[in-house]
């Protein structure tokens, strides 16, 4: 949850000091939300502090301390919606999840759509499905890393490097941009 539109640079000493402060969910929800609000300053989006305590607070008290390992049970708590799910699922316990954050949408509908506007409600199904499609089983973990530091390092928003993409071959976006 903290590295949700927030730079890892920025994230690591945080998440860092956070661990330090709560080791545990049952720590987390021991603790006084502002003591957690606290810990959290300096990361922006404040209200996510407030639902991570939420969030272990539930967990202690209605899963034995740990969080539910099935994407749809974990969509249950209030801050937790599909993408951070499926990462959840798919880094936390290496379990097949797709994700779609911002790098991974960009980078599937480059290369899958690249017409139309991503963020539109028939396309976010359609890269929601992509994403599940491409998913090889088992792989999870290792996949969806991947996806998104390939979005975040070669296929950028502002200047992709199509010429060194391994996919240009039959990225609808790479194919287009060359010959436009």
């Amino acid at each position: 949850m903290m590295l949700q539109q927030t730079q890892v640079e920025r994230v690591t000493p945080k998440y860092m000091e956070w661990l330090d402060k709560f080791p545990t969910l049952e720590a987390l929800a021991e603790a006084d939300v502002e003591e957690a609000k606290s810990a959290w300053k300096g990361l922006g989006y404040n209200v996510r502090p407030e639902r991570l305590h939420s969030i272990a607070r539930e967990t202690v008290a209605s899963y034995g301390s740990e969080l539910p390992r099935a994407a749809e049970d974990l969509q249950q708590f209030k801050g937790i919606g599909r993408y951070t799910a499926g990462a959840i699922v798919s880094f936390a316990y290496r379990e097949d999840a797709p994700i779609l954050d911002t790098n991974v949408r960009r980078l599937l509908f480059r290369v899958f759509i690249a017409e139309g506007d991503p963020r539109g409600g028939a396309l976010d199904r359609r890269l929601w499905d992509i994403s599940a499609r491409v998913l090889p089983k088992g792989k999870a973990w290792e996949f969806n890393s991947a996806l998104m530091d390939f979005g975040a390092l070669v296929c950028t928003a502002r200047q992709p490097q199509c010429a060194n993409c391994p996919m240009m071959s039959f990225c609808r976006y790479g194919k287009k941009s060359t010959a436009e």
